[in-house]
């Protein structure tokens, strides 16, 4: 049998003297990682833990104080998040660390653990701390209490808690800097046995390197240059293109190969002619495939059978296609046209209500005769608002509220009508004047147009409201307020009577909570302020926050002394400066303000 230098041998001989330098450095290298790695082990399972614990120790001391100020400066209730979070770091991850921390300690030096020692020592003292001010401070009510925050307060302002902290942070970063210290010593360690492994290392691989630039030139003679010619042939065939050159035969594996490349580039030729004919429409040109398993010829020849067919098939649909397009087109254009008739008419509609909301307020005429000296800033979200303002006379007396329906738009609109309606009922077939009688019946009748039920839990659908007399020959003034507060300012300062906290609308028995009347006396001066919530909670400035209440008080704190029509003037000024033409109006605006 004649011997025959194949391809493969040419590889192994090649391999065998590569897999001989590469055993040699993986002996070294192994014994080098075995050494190394137990070094590694060490820093894992000590330095690397005591340290990222110690750290989290740390962490966890700083936030307990932060939480525990909190806890003593914020009244809340006990399911603040918070107070959760205090809770659960001294009562579970200050013991699960403190016992982790052990663990690993019994492995550190005899003077490291008396450190840690004295450190859980300060701070079980710091969680005895906390838990006295959590379980004296354990409800919203306990805040009201004020020898009991006085007693937490003292224990926060004098030290105990901040002072003890600081100890403990000082003492963790003497010991945090110690185990960082073992771990850079012991990682020296294993940076030394590896220099010594890339010495070794270095010089195998200049043994490889002459190894693989020898193996390299005797494979490219052999090898790599015919597999090229192959290489280039196949990516022209890849491209489409035919290559016009064969390669020579030999007496191994490529020799072969270059044989049926050379078959199969003759067979594309043929088939190449073949598809041409076929694209051209002529599906009766004749082809032969090379043989009966040539399943390329045979599907090509089914090809062709099959583009016929789906020619004259395809005809047929665009035709059909083309006119169903047109048939949408022409449905999608009147379906435009009736949407477009429908939203003239809902606008139209919604305009129309806009006329007859604004005839429920009261003309500008009326406002000056009944409440001189005043100015009302009105600014719906939308064409219609479910914010609106209200002036009445009854007893010689002057009555007015700024009213905020739920919702804004149609919603609101309708609202607004309905509690327009009670507050004139009740004025005109009552004797009520008292703000608080008002509300009360108003509340009622709210309750019982809109059917709401006698329980807290049901929906409160209805209005927050500021509503206020003012007798102009005694200058007494009465208030009552749904969420909506009165702000009295006299000589530069602001006091704001605070409403009640539930809406107009929650359906209140005899036996349960009635709204509160205020009575308070005016003086020469005086500015007196009810408004709705849409200007403080508008989104705008640099940032897209809200106005916020704050701000809002400022502004009313800056202008109040200013003519009424130029207070009325800064404040649409300066709400549509907020807004900045960016951002868009997010509620109903209502201010009133009447100087006396």
């Amino acid at each position: 049998m004649k011997f025959r230098f194949s391809i493969g041998r040419k590889i192994g001989i090649g391999f065998a003297i590569l897999i001989l330098l590469t055993m040699s450095a993986f002996v070294v290298t192994q014994l080098t990682i075995d050494e190394s790695r137990k070094i590694n082990d060490k820093i894992n399972d000590v330095y690397a833990p005591s340290v990222s614990k110690l750290e989290t120790f740390n962490l966890m001391l700083v936030r307990s104080k932060m939480l525990i100020l909190k806890w003593v400066y914020f009244q809340c209730g006990n399911e603040v998040a918070e107070k959760r979070e205090l809770r659960t770091l001294i009562n579970d991850s200050y013991p699960k660390l403190k016992q982790e921390l052990l663990g690993i300690s019994t492995k550190w030096d005899k003077e490291e653990q008396d450190a840690l020692i004295r450190i859980f020592k300060i701070t079980d003292d710091l969680k005895a701390n906390h838990e006295v001010i959590i379980n004296s401070l354990n409800s919203f009510e306990s805040y009201n209490d004020a020898s009991i925050l006085l007693t937490a307060q003292n224990s926060v302002e004098e030290n105990e808690i901040d002072q003890g902290t600081k100890n403990a942070i000082k003492e963790l970063g003497k010991l945090i800097d110690i185990e960082r210290k073992n771990s850079r010593k012991i990682s020296d360690d294993m940076l030394a046995s590896f220099s010594f492994l890339q010495t070794i290392v270095r010089w195998v691989a200049i043994a490889l390197l002459i190894g693989g630039v020898l193996i390299a030139f005797f494979t490219v003679r052999s090898i790599v240059k015919p597999i090229q010619e192959l290489k280039s042939m196949l990516l022209s065939m890849g491209k489409g293109l035919l290559p016009k050159f064969r390669i020579k035969p030999r007496n191994d594996e490529i020799g072969e190969m270059s044989d049926a490349l050379n078959n199969l580039i003759d067979g594309m030729e043929g088939t190449t002619q073949f598809a041409k004919e076929v694209g051209s429409g002529n599906f009766f040109s004749a082809y032969k495939p090379l043989s009966d398993e040539d399943s390329l010829g045979l599907a090509l020849l089914k090809m062709r059978e099959d583009l016929h067919t789906n020619e004259q098939v395809l005809e047929a649909k665009v035709i059909e296609r083309t006119e169903e397009v047109v048939r949408q087109k022409e449905e999608i254009g009147k379906q435009n046209e009736k949407l477009e008739v429908l939203y003239k008419h809902v606008t139209d509609s919604i305009r129309y209500a806009k006329r007859l909301q604004d005839a429920i307020l009261p003309p500008d005429s009326y406002m000056k005769k009944v409440l001189p000296n005043s100015f009302v800033l009105f600014k719906p979200k939308d064409i219609v608002s479910g914010d609106f303002y209200w002036v009445s006379q009854k007893e010689g007396k002057t009555i007015f509220a700024a009213v905020d329906c739920t919702g804004h738009g149609v919603p609101g609109a309708f609202m607004s009508i309905v509690g327009h309606n009670l507050l004139k009922h009740v004025l005109n077939n009552t004797s009520h004047v008292e703000p608080a009688s008002i509300l009360d019946q108003v509340n009622k009748g709210v309750a019982e147009t809109l059917h709401q039920g006698i329980d807290e839990t049901s929906t409160k659908d209805g209005m927050d409201i500021a509503i206020c007399t003012i007798d102009f020959k005694t200058l007494e003034l009465q208030y009552s307020g749904a969420f909506n507060p009165l702000y009295i300012l006299r000589d530069g300062a602001m006091q704001q009577i605070k409403a009640n906290k539930f809406p107009i609308g929650f359906f209140v028995d005899e036996d349960k909570k009635k709204f509160t009347n205020h009575k308070l006396q005016l003086q020469k001066g005086d500015a007196i302020y009810i408004f709705s919530d849409g200007f403080s909670d508008q989104f705008g400035g640099p940032n897209g926050k809200k106005f916020m209440v704050k701000k809002f008080d400022e502004l009313i704190l800056k202008i109040h002394k200013l003519p009424v029509e130029e207070q009325k003037n800064m404040l649409d000024k300066s709400i549509e400066a907020w807004k900045g033409g960016v951002h868009e109006q997010v509620d109903d605006i209502l201010v009133i303000g009447v100087k006396i």
